[in-house]
């Protein structure tokens, strides 16, 4: 997997990630997730366009920054997944926790309102 960070308009940080999170990328995974939780109020959209794979116990690492998040009043959201991710989040019940949208663009536009 790799991951990038751009951040957008201050105050978004969008988190693009690609190839495969499993067991051997997880680390590389909540070490980023640790530095954008160090904002105070963190906005973070996942870009998972360019994401081929993810398993469901690598999902978790987002369920815990989210409950960070949330206590801060930001939010985190998801992007351009894949069919086989979207039903994957669909399959494990996220997609009633998190906000997923098929564009990063569309995320940012609908947190601005």
């Amino acid at each position: 997997m790799q991951a990038t960070v751009t951040d957008y308009r201050c105050d978004v940080a969008v988190l693009r990630l690609s190839g495969e999170l499993d067991s051997d990328t997880a680390t590389s995974l909540h070490d980023l997730l640790a530095d954008l939780l160090e904002r105070t109020v963190p906005r973070i959209v996942v870009d998972m366009t360019d994401l081929k794979f993810c398993d469901s116990v690598r999902l978790s690492a987002f369920v815990t920054a989210k409950q960070v998040i949330s206590a801060r009043g930001g939010w985190l959201s998801f992007a351009g997944p894949n069919r086989f991710l979207a039903e994957l989040l669909e399959t494990i019940g996220l997609s009633r926790y998190f906000a997923i949208f098929p564009e990063v663009d569309d995320a940012i536009a609908a947190a601005q309102i």
